[in-house]
Parts: C-alpha cells; structure tokens; sequence
C-alpha cells in the first residue's frame, strides 16, 4: 500500500515531506522518492530500499524547492527498483500514485504512436504522460488534469505537480483515500492523517471522485462532474504519538497489541452501557429488514469479514457472503433481493 504526500510551502519542503513519509511506513514500501519545483525546474532523488537510503540520498544530493510530492512505493506494476520508483516525470509533469490504472495498457500504447517515450515499466508513467499530451494540446494545467482524469481507469489517488507552476499542485481521489491538509500560506496533501500530523490538524477529506487543485492560500475541490464541491473542514485527533513503533519490534506487533483499544474504541461510538442499545449511523437501508448480508473486503479486513460471517450467522440469524474486493468489482454476481 503505497503512501503519498504533497506540499505547496512557503520555505523547503523536503525535509517535512521525508518526515510525512516516515509517518508512512506502516503501510509497508520497498521504494522512495521525493521531486519538488526548484527554480521552475522539477528535481528528484529516488532510492530503493528503505527510507534512510532516501535521506542518505538527500543528504549527500540536498533537494531545494518550497513545492513537492514524496512517495512510498510497494511495487504492482514494475519490480522494485529505484527507475521504477515514485515520482514519475518526463521533466514537464511529476506524478506519485496510489492504485492501479487499469487501461495504462491501452493509453500507453496511443501514446507511444505519437512518439512519447516510456522510461519504466509502471502504470503510472501513463499519467505523466498524457497530462503532458493535453498541455501539448494547449491546454491549461488544470483543463490538462481533469481530461486525464477522464481518461484513465482503476482505483487510485494522485497528486500531480507541473514544471513552472510555482503556486499550484493537483490531488485526485477514486477509491483510495487522499486528504487535504490546511496550513497558513501553505497547503498539503497526504495519504491519510497520519502523513500531515505534524504539519495540520485540519483536514478536508476527499470525496469519491473528488479532484482538487491548490495554491498556497486556496483549496478548491471539483467532483467527477468537474462541479466546484464545498467538502466540511475538520479537525484530526491523530498525534505524533501514534506514528512510530514505540517500544514494539515492527508495525504488525504495535498493531496486534493495539487491537483491545481500538476495539474499544470503536465500539464506544456505538453502544450505550447504560441503556444497554446500540445506535449506528443513518444509512439508506434498515438492517432489520436484511435477507441477506454480502462483506466486500481486502487483506486483514476480509479474514475480519470471514469472523464476522461466523457472528452474524450465529447470533443474528442472517446469511452472509464475504468476498475479495478486487475479485468482487469485476464480476456480476446475482445479489438477493433485500440484501445488503
């Protein structure tokens, strides 16, 4: 699961961008890269490996500029190597990404007839290029941006930063989370909360389909529509306590032992010891009502759902199906009527 973070700053950014990647590594990576704007220019260090092979990199080969996109990469398309390590760029666009496009196949082709250059095995140098296609065309950044985004496929988020656009990157959100981090004279984009802790509380989150583009003292977020969207402001309770592994050997053990809390936790938003009742959210259904329950899910969550099956089916009384998310997308599968 790949981490993203962006800056639009009023001083350097790189060092807070390997900072808001650190604050990633729980998501697991094999790869790392930052690029900012330097003198109009993009400039990039990569490293394969861990991210000290990153600040090593760094150290030795400093990165200037106050716009920038970092990115931690677990390979899907393309073996991980630090040529096919994140951010992508042909010099004009850099680009870091989250997901799959599931059509880069079929753009890369239309895009390699008319002469453009493929330098690595990944999906998402398919973006890279075709929002330089669309500036080619005369388009503006932002009319370059949302015509990309119309024309790839898959579950994904990106941030986007173009080569003489000082004041602006792009964030796009389809089915991976992306936040929007508000700062004074500055703006941020990040994977999830954790990635901005230390920069902001302040959060906008995505919306499926969502794009935004932002300056260092506006946000404005578009739907798939490309309709101006007002998204609610709000305030993260994630701390910079949480980020690392504490006095735990790895990110699985801290998570494992973390569990009885979180649980805790989730279920206090919930149930009412005293009145002994449980209130969930509004939602457009009625559980009551359910003939049928079918659990769509990914990795732990999906051996979650096989527990829960056992629960529900034993105590609730209702048949349940669990599926793989990305197995689930593609097929057509004959759902009850009253299922939920």
């Amino acid at each position: 699961m790949c981490g993203i973070i962006g800056i639009i700053g009023k001083d350097s950014v790189s060092d807070r961008i390997l900072e808001g990647l650190k604050r990633l590594e729980y998501r697991g990576y094999d790869s790392a890269g930052i690029a900012t704007l330097v003198n109009g220019h993009i400039e990039r260090r990569r490293a394969e490996g861990k991210l000290i092979n990153l600040a090593n990199r760094l150290a030795g080969e400093p990165l200037a500029g106050d716009v920038g996109i970092g990115h931690t990469r677990w390979a899907t398309h393309g073996v991980p190597t630090e040529n096919n390590a994140h951010p992508h760029t042909d010099g004009k666009v850099a680009v870091v990404h989250n997901g799959i496009i599931e059509n880069f196949q079929e753009i890369k082709a239309e895009l390699s007839a008319k002469g453009r250059e493929f330098a690595t095995e990944t999906d998402t140098e398919v973006v890279v290029h075709l929002v330089s296609d669309f500036l080619d065309q005369g388009k503006t950044p932002r009319e370059a941006v949302a015509a990309t985004l119309h024309r790839i496929e898959g579950a994904f988020a990106l941030v986007i930063m173009i080569a003489g656009e000082h004041d602006v990157i792009f964030g796009a959100r389809r089915g991976t989370p992306l936040a929007v981090g508000l700062g004074e004279g500055e703006m941020y984009l990040g994977s999830d909360a954790m990635a901005l802790s230390h920069l902001t509380n302040k959060l906008i989150y995505l919306e499926e389909g969502d794009w935004v583009e932002m300056t260092r003292d506006s946000v404005q977020v578009r739907d798939e529509n490309d309709e101006d969207v007002i998204r609610e402001t709000k305030l993260s309770a994630v701390s910079g306590a949480m980020m690392g592994k504490g006095n735990y050997n790895h990110f699985m053990q801290k998570e494992i032992f973390e569990q009885p809390a979180v649980i805790g936790d989730t279920l206090h938003a919930f149930i009412n010891p005293a009145t002994q009742t449980i209130k969930l959210p509004d939602m457009p259904f009625s559980f009551a009502d359910a003939t049928r329950l079918t659990i769509v899910a990914c990795g732990t969550s999906y051996y979650a759902g096989l527990v829960a099956k056992h629960w529900i089916e034993r105590y609730a009384g209702l048949g349940v199906d669990v599926d793989v998310a990305s197995e689930f997308r593609y097929r057509c599968p004959p759902l009850p009527k009253g299922g939920v």
